[in-house]
């Protein structure tokens, strides 16, 4: 299985009460309505949306991303409400060995109701089935609870900290590394 294959024509995936789907120039202002806030923008390597510009160049740039065939992120729509929430994606994938790392982002008005993991354990199971991973990791900041107790949620495993690995927003940031193998998840399933 090879990037453009899933990239080229990005497949929509249903959970319990989510859409994951290709984002679109519909969603760029509740992409900024989360994307400006501080809250939101604290926990994840890029800076908060100052205008709605911004936040239509990310647009931009996820659809330029899917014409090529690359890794680009899935729109995640509650579907009770219908509201665009957040996006999840898989960051990197070196398909030589098998692995990828998956990386999401969700509204502060969605927070603490395990949508984030519903879409993750989606995710999870989509690397394993469709592209042929053994293995998934995910990273976050040291300081970044809410994210660390999605990862354990879907089943991840702590394997560390990595200390100062990344230079973002004016500091060193310690980041925790977690990870899933596919007997792991199936063991589990």
């Amino acid at each position: 299985m090879n990037i453009e294959t899933i990239f080229q024509d990005l497949p929509t995936l249903e959970t319990e009460r989510l859409i994951l789907r290709k984002i679109t120039y519909h969603d760029v202002e509740a992409i900024f309505a989360y994307g400006s806030k501080e809250e939101v923008s604290q926990t994840v390597t890029w800076d908060a949306h100052r205008t709605i510009e911004d936040s239509k160049a990310f647009v931009d740039f996820v659809l330029n991303q899917y014409r090529k065939g690359q890794i680009a992120p899935w729109g995640i729509e509650h579907k009770e409400s219908g509201a665009f929430i957040g996006t999840i994606d898989f960051v990197s994938w070196q398909p030589q060995h098998r692995t990828a790392e998956i990386g999401y982002v969700l509204s502060p008005d969605y927070w603490g109701k395990g949508l984030a993991t519903e879409a993750a354990t989606k995710l999870i199971r989509f690397g394993f089935e469709q592209m042929d991973l053994i293995r998934i990791q995910a990273k976050c900041f040291a300081n970044n609870r809410g994210s660390e107790r999605v990862m354990q949620k879907v089943g991840m495993t702590y394997e560390g900290t990595l200390r100062k690995r990344m230079y973002i927003k004016g500091a060193h940031q310690d980041l925790k590394m977690y990870s899933i193998l596919k007997e792991e998840y199936f063991q589990e399933a």
